[in-house]
């Protein structure tokens, strides 16, 4: 018979189908279901399956073994013998004593027969191992006996049953003689089974017999793959296949020459042939999977290091346990009760979080416990059971090795202020300022390719030594008339930290009705006033402050945060409120509430500034020394080397040094010239002194201004017209609209009232004075919305300054050739027929929880051209939905400018986090690949980049045994890289103070096959096209292009920008 070639339907009439094929004759009787081709034959058929076991018998498993009385449906995997000789299979498990009739669920084997007729030569063995290997494995959750009376219990074997090769009918058994059984422990009733497998005839015996190698699940349900068997049952094999039969059936055997039956042994007979010990089951270590092949080979090798000091594991594995509660037990300040009662067997060295249990040494495999609950005094059962055993540097285990971290922290004296640490006993005071500076550690364990690492960034508090009482008083002294409404735009949305516990809190409203005598519910339900709540839980340095609240004005109110924007409560606390839920709003005192964060009026000031950052951005050399710093002290504590011991956890005393990359220097490409940039990456110079790629002249365009800005005004038209020549840009006098004021409604109306007297303007500028938001977004509402033109607005303070116009106004000239659709400068992109794509989103505070997701897309090869759009996305909308509509209308517009659609297409996504990785690889990328359908026969290449920037790495260059800042075009991709996603850091722009900050790039999709080469190059030549600043950026081009889009539309227009602007930058 053809393998291949399906049988012939005409020879198959009144043949009793085996396996699970296209076509079902459920009217023949059914035995198995198998993958395969089964061959026609001539006499009764052996199959290897899952039978029933007999009435009356007693299974042995490989564990406990119990006698069975009753009815017992035993699902095994076995082999089907013919009823005249019996089987015996061979399994582990263990069936529970009942009433009622049981099912049996075991693996085990029924062997054939002992005595087959001689002079048949075995033929060749034909089993199909390729489609066996693709057979699912099948869980059987309920098994349907009702043939056989109701089951309540399942009880699960596993066994294997072993055949020997036989010769001339003979068949060996290994460690028995002839006619025993190897190992038996369950016996199997084929008669009432159905099998799954691979077939092919068996050894040893008659060419006319078949051996099925399969599974058996119930009687007559032959569903399966495979071929249907070609061969005519006889009718003692079709009334052993019946499941109505309530009498024990003989066990299927080979029909010998005489046509006698041999007797069958019962299972009580079989059990005496060999008996077998318990086997164990060892739970094996998890694998620990090799990192993907992510490493480039362009640029030339440096030594850098990083913020990452290794860790090494003494333990040689972390156990796992999953705890069960019996009856269950809801509160976890119970659970995590009863599970320290029991110190004495897991070990004091526990990490527990209510039902999963990892211990650093091994208990049995099954832990039985008992607990008293003690508010009923009812006795709970606690089973420990091991699920994994994990390697010491699991992704599971990073959890609880950080709260390790935390405890050692904390004992070296640091004071946890949010997620970090921070040393107030190192404050620096800042007198002129009122501030106090907070130096201190943001630290995380992680597993990366290079194995455990501690990452340690250093951080910085900026404390305020007002409180919020006295900037409270402030307003009140500036603005009598509307001073709540003052305090609530000035307060909302700050964060404040309360001294006595060093907690930050978000003030969420102010409650003018309260004061600090009034009172409130303690957590136990008895009341008392503020004043005594401080004075009795907080008597250090604040109990005079506290006495004195009761002699403030009756005025004097109470902010307040909702619970849900609290930061960081602590482990004591969570267990201190144990299972209660607290609803409502947290009370602050104002007297004791201090502001956090640098003041608006501070930011403003340039020497207040220039003070500060000398503290805050600390350069290579200082950010090291503070790493070490902090290893000294953990290395050096006894109480934190102990608690770092008790999980075999030993840090590193030396920040890590690895092999990097510094990628080649690109070229600069201007309209008639080109160059190679320098080692700091600027090309500030070059762009002012050649011309740009291309121009637009500017013919009518007009400038709004203050009365009061008049003159410099006129001189910055007059510098526009003296630099434009070398740039290439033709400008002509522009309309001057001098206003009577600077009130918002003033430029409105004219800008409004010009743009409707000239149809063909082509730009209007606007000199503001000072920082008004509300101006500002008036004006931009205004040009992108409502009337649609490019825009420019400038701060009066930035053309005050005579030594420095020159400068500025050939920055915003070239800033308004951009808006206007020029193109300023590209570098050389090999890919052809090329789509890049930058998406960042950003969230809008006007409208709570609604997101702005800004999309730019390039337009031609040389990517100069960029198309833009924006969508507002609610919190019940996927942003796939807009994201598709963006795109789609991208590859439209590229059409109609090229007349081809692009045949690869690398978009960089930014605002996506660890987290969302999966759910965007899983989801939003098919639903990308999914537009292309809409038009007929393409099929682009897609490389998909997700752009990480708010990383906590550091990267120092390493020369002369000293750590300084990593050159420009560092790429790092090994060692410090995520072992489950191909991703590389990427340092493209240059540091002139501080530490070198490199973003993070992970490639989720690659269908054009771009080597880590290609992705590392074309990611650094994208960040050289940013044409607001002539150098290089953190990101590519196009992310910085959606930030600043979807920036402009969320906190400004609140709005989508007219789409007549949606071919041009007018959103730099």
């Amino acid at each position: 018979m053809d393998p291949i070639k399906p049988p012939d339907p005409s020879d198959m009439t009144g043949v009793p189908w085996l396996g699970r094929g296209r076509r079902l004759q459920l009217e023949e009787p059914a035995v198995g279901r198998s993958r395969g081709l089964l061959l026609s034959t001539e006499g009764p058929s052996v199959g290897r399956a899952r039978g029933f076991l007999a009435l009356g018998d007693t299974p042995q498993g490989r564990g406990v073994s119990l006698p069975i009385n009753e009815p017992i449906v035993g699902f095994a995997r076995g082999l089907l013998v013919q009823p005249d000789d019996g089987r015996l299979g061979q399994a582990r498990g263990l069936l529970f004593p009942a009433a009622e009739p049981k099912v049996g669920v075991a693996r085990g084997a029924i062997l054939p027969s002992l005595e087959p007729p001689h002079g048949q030569a075995p033929p060749c063995e034909t089993m199909a191992r390729d489609l066996t290997e693709e057979t699912p494995t099948l869980t059987t959750k309920e098994v349907d006996v009702s043939a056989h009376g109701g089951t309540t219990l399942l009880s699960m074997f596993r066994g294997i049953g072993r055949v020997a090769d036989g010769d001339m009918g003979e068949v060996k058994q290994q460690g028995v003689p002839v006619g025993g059984v190897s190992s038996p422990q369950s016996t199997g009733q084929p008669e009432e089974g159905m099998g799954r497998g691979s077939s092919f005839p068996g050894r040893g015996l008659s060419p006319h017999m078949m051996v099925g190698l399969g599974r058996a699940a119930m009687p007559q349900l032959g569903i399966g793959r495979g071929r249907p068997l070609l061969s005519s049952f006889p009718p003692c094999l079709v009334e052993s296949v019946s499941p109505t039969s309530e009498a024990q059936a003989p066990l299927h055997s080979q029909a010998s020459s005489t046509g006698t039956v041999p007797p069958v042994p019962t299972f009580k007979e079989a059990l005496e042939l060999s008996p077998v010990a318990p086997v164990k089951v060892e739970l094996k270590m998890e694998p620990v999977c090799e990192p993907l092949n992510k490493t480039g080979t362009k640029g030339a090798p440096i030594t850098i290091g990083s913020n990452h000091v290794p860790i090494h594991c003494k333990n040689i594995a972390v156990y796992q346990y999953h705890v069960t509660f019996i009856p269950n037990v809801e509160s976890m300040a119970m659970r995590f009760g009863m599970m320290k009662d029991h110190r004495s067997t897991t070990g004091e060295v526990v990490a527990f979080d209510g039902s999963i249990l990892y211990l650093p040494v091994k208990m049995n495999n099954v832990v039985d416990l008992k607990s008293l609950r003690r508010t009923d005094n009812e006795e709970i059962q606690i089973k420990i059971q091991m699920t994994k055993v994990l390697p010491p540097n699991s992704d599971l285990c990073i959890p609880f090795y950080n709260v390790v971290l935390r405890r050692a922290m904390k004992i070296i004296g640091l004071k946890l202020v949010g997620r970090n640490h921070y040393d107030p006993e190192s404050a620096v005071i800042l007198g002129k300022q009122r501030l106090q500076v907070w130096p201190g550690y943001s630290t995380s364990i992680k597993r990366t390719d290079g194995g455990l690492y501690l990452c340690v960034d250093v951080s910085h508090k900026v404390l305020r030594n007002d409180s919020v009482l006295d900037v409270m008083n402030v307003l009140y002294h500036q603005t009598k008339e509307n001073f709540q409404d003052e305090c609530t735009k000035e307060l909302i949305g700050s964060i404040v930290i309360t001294r006595y516990n060093n907690r930050t809190y978000r003030i969420d409203a102010i409650e003018w009705n309260k004061s600090p005598k009034d009172t409130f519910i303690l957590i136990d339900g008895t009341k008392t006033t503020f004043v005594d709540y401080y004075s009795n839980h907080y008597m250090s340095s604040h109990v005079a402050i506290a006495r004195t609240m009761g002699l403030q004005s009756k005025t004097q109110t109470n902010l307040y945060s909702c619970i849900g924007q609290r930061r960081g409560p602590s482990k004591e606390e969570r267990q201190d409120l144990s299972s209660q839920v607290i609803t409502g709003e947290i009370l602050l005192v104002p007297e004791l509430s201090f502001m956090t964060g640098i003041p608006e009026k501070m930011r403003k000031d340039f020497r207040a500034m220039k003070d500060l950052s000398i503290h805050i951005s600390v350069s290579s050399e200082q950010h090291t020394h503070s790493i070490k710093q902090l290893l000294k002290n953990l290395n050096t504590n006894p109480e934190s080397l102990n608690e770092l011991n008790r999980w075999g956890l030993e840090i590193r005393s030396e920040i890590l040094l690895v092999k990097a990359r510094s990628l080649p220097l690109e070229t600069i490409c201007l309209q008639s010239s080109s160059f190679v940039t320098n080692a700091d990456l600027s090309w500030s110079r070059e762009v002012v002194r050649d011309t740009s790629i291309s121009s637009i002249t500017l013919n009518i365009w007009a400038i709004f201004y203050p009365r009061r800005c008049a003159e410099q005004a006129e001189e910055l038209v007059s510098t526009f017209n003296k630099v434009a020549g070398p740039i290439g840009v033709k400008i002509e006098r522009p309309i001057c609209v001098e206003l009577r004021d600077d009130r918002t409604e003033t430029y409105v109306k004219s800008i409004h009232s010009q743009l409707t007297s000239e149809p063909k303007m082509q730009l209007v500028v606007c000199i503001i004075v000072g920082n008004r938001d509300d101006l500002y977004s008036a004006i931009k509402k205004l040009c992108c919305v409502k009337s649609p033109i490019p825009s420019q607005a400038i701060n009066i303070r930035t053309i005050s300054q005579p030594q420095k116009l020159r400068s500025i106004a050939q920055k915003i000239l070239l800033q308004m050739n951009s808006k206007l659709g020029g193109e300023l400068w590209t570098v050389s992109v090999p890919l052809k027929h090329l789509m890049v794509i930058g998406v960042d989103v950003h969230h809008d505070t006007s409208k709570a929880h609604q997101s702005v997701m800004g999309f730019v897309a390039s337009m031609n090869s040389s990517l100069t051209r960029w198309y833009s759009r924006v969508t507002f996305q609610r919190p019940t909308e996927e942003l796939i939905n807009g994201f598709r509509v963006c795109l789609l209308a991208a590859l439209q517009k590229y059409y109609e400018v090229n007349h081809n659609l692009p045949e690869k297409i690398v978009v960089y996504r930014d605002g996506v986090s660890d987290g969302q990785l999966k759910m965007v690889e899983q989801y939003e990328i098919p639903q990308l690949i999914k537009c292309f359908e809409t038009f007929p026969s393409y099929e682009p290449k897609l490389v998909f980049i997700v752009v990480q920037k708010n990383i906590s790495t550091t990267l120092y260059s390493w020369t002369s045994n000293n750590f300084g800042t990593a050159p420009a075009g560092t790429v790092l991709d090994h060692t410090l890289t995520q072992r489950d996603w191909v991703d590389f850091y990427l340092m493209a722009h240059h540091v002139r103070q501080g530490c070198g900050l490199p973003t993070r790039y992970i490639s989720l999709y690659n269908s054009a096959n771009l080597t880590p080469d290609h992705l590392q190059r074309l990611t650094f030549k994208m960040c050289h096209l940013y044409w607001n600043w002539p150098g290089t950026i953190r990101v590519p081009a196009p992310c910085k292009y959606a930030h600043k889009l979807a920036f402009l539309s969320g906190q400004y227009l609140h709005s989508e920008p007219a789409i007549q602007l949606s071919d041009k930058l007018f959103f730099l």
